[in-house]
């Protein structure tokens, strides 16, 4: 069945209050699917890299999986046939994979890490949809500025850092870290707004 241009909506498979928005800032109409209790407590989207696993295949892989993972629950609670978008955020530092923190003193140790240095953050957008899957990726260089001890405490106690990749949030307070961005601020935020558009219009979305 193809998409209905004429009311065109998609299921967006995540809970991040930031992909809701940027789907906003797109015009786009969308419906969210929850995954039960959250995508790392579901065995076919679990979030733990494989070993030596690098971070492009790893976010790519997990990305993909909760699409096909989104597209199954769609189809078993026999929802309205639309596409079901997903997307996965990593950090990469030195060759690592850097997810979210366990824990605030992970999340004090992780921005310890990046304070001076450059690291790149790997987003990539998944679409499936009557038995198609494609995804595309988008690659960003971040370079921190020098961090006090002060300043990630006060960061940290924010509770900000938590639920992100890499212990931060580029579009909240941790703006003021970044001294200079190579890439998509939008792709550093969660959902690169370039490549999902190119991604959607492969599927004949109408944006």
């Amino acid at each position: 069945m193809p998409i209905d241009t004429r009311n065109p909506r998609l299921y967006l498979a995540s809970r991040s209050p930031r992909r809701r928005e940027l789907l906003t800032q797109m015009g786009i109409q969308f419906d969210t699917l929850a995954f039960r209790g959250g995508a790392r407590e579901d065995s076919e989207v679990d979030e733990t890299p494989h070993a030596d696993e690098a971070p492009v295949i790893y976010v790519d892989r997990v990305a993909r999986a909760k699409a096909v993972h989104g597209a199954k629950i769609a189809g078993w609670r026999r929802l309205r046939p639309q596409p079901v978008l997903a997307a996965d955020t990593t950090l990469e530092f030195n060759g690592e994979i850097i997810g979210k923190p366990v824990d605030a003193e992970d999340a004090r140790f992780i921005l310890r890490r990046l304070s001076g240095r450059t690291h790149r953050v790997l987003t990539t957008v998944a679409v499936a949809f009557e038995g198609r899957l494609e995804s595309v990726i988008s690659v960003s260089e971040v370079c921190f500025g020098e961090l006090t001890d002060d300043e990630i405490r006060r960061y940290v106690a924010s509770g900000e850092p938590m639920d992100k990749a890499g212990a931060y949030g580029i579009q909240g307070r941790a703006g003021l870290f970044v001294k200079h961005l190579t890439g998509s601020y939008t792709g550093v935020m969660g959902l690169p707004l370039y490549e999902t558009s190119v991604l959607l219009k492969r599927f004949g979305f109408p944006l």
